[in-house]
């Protein structure tokens, strides 16, 4: 007569259980993750480095991180020190330390100075524990992003974008080289064309501000509009100094 495929379940079932009791650490299903802590700024300004009891937090874009393995540069006297206990965003990109540039706003910043911000995050990220999230600008009472924080990471995606085709279009013509000393100060040069200054239209629509490189151009592209001899040097030098 056969065994009942229900008895075998049966014993597995017993076994399982009496496993349980003799040994309950054993089979103790894991915990699950804790939650990220929801810090007000309040709850955040604890954590600034000055109570030797306390973990060194700060938060950047939202995010909290403890940074106590970093004292030496977070804590009271160190260079870091004015980001912690605060969402200081701003600053990591302004290099403004003082009063209102100890802020987590980043109006005004352009594409790639947001993408900055973000890339410090990702640092922190990577290099220290994640601990919570701080409520208001990037996060909402239930720790959920908010449309700010969004808009700052379609923001910063969009800099990239912009930055890779920057790159791939100057690749077409080549950079000039250059040194400087101090005795003699700045030099460019090309081994193979002529250097001209000429704009950068995608740096210029991401920063907002005019910016210029020295590429080498081959003689029969300098009636190109735009390009630019450098002061005092030949037109068709290939090497001038600055």
């Amino acid at each position: 007569m056969g065994v009942s495929p229900f008895a075998g379940i049966a014993f597995a079932i017993a076994l399982i259980s009496l496993l349980v009791a003799l040994y309950p650490h054993t089979y103790a299903p894991p915990a699950s993750p804790s939650p990220p802590r929801l810090f007000t700024v309040q709850d955040l300004a604890i954590y600034n480095g000055t109570d030797n009891g306390l973990p060194i937090l700060l938060g950047i874009l939202g995010s909290v991180f403890d940074v106590t393995k970093g004292k030496s540069h977070y804590g009271q006297g160190g260079g870091y020190n004015h980001f912690a206990g605060r969402d200081a965003s701003r600053a990591f990109i302004s290099g403004n330390f003082t009063g209102d540039g100890l802020t987590d706003s980043l109006v005004g910043l352009s594409s790639t100075e947001v993408k900055s911000v973000v890339e410090w995050r990702d640092f922190y990220v990577r290099t220290y524990v994640f601990v919570g999230k701080l409520v208001g600008r990037y996060y909402d009472g239930e720790g959920n992003p908010t449309k700010y924080l969004k808009g700052v990471e379609a923001k910063a995606a969009r800099g990239a974008q912009l930055m890779e085709k920057q790159k791939k279009e100057e690749a077409k013509i080549p950079g000039c080289n250059s040194k400087w000393s101090q005795d003699e100060g700045s030099e460019v040069w090309c081994d193979d064309g002529y250097p001209r200054l000429v704009q950068r239209p995608l740096e210029i629509a991401l920063t907002g501000k005019m910016s210029k490189r020295c590429a080498c151009y081959k003689e029969t592209d300098l009636d190109q509009p735009g390009l630019e001899v450098y002061e005092g040097c030949d037109y068709l030098s290939k090497a001038c100094r600055l």
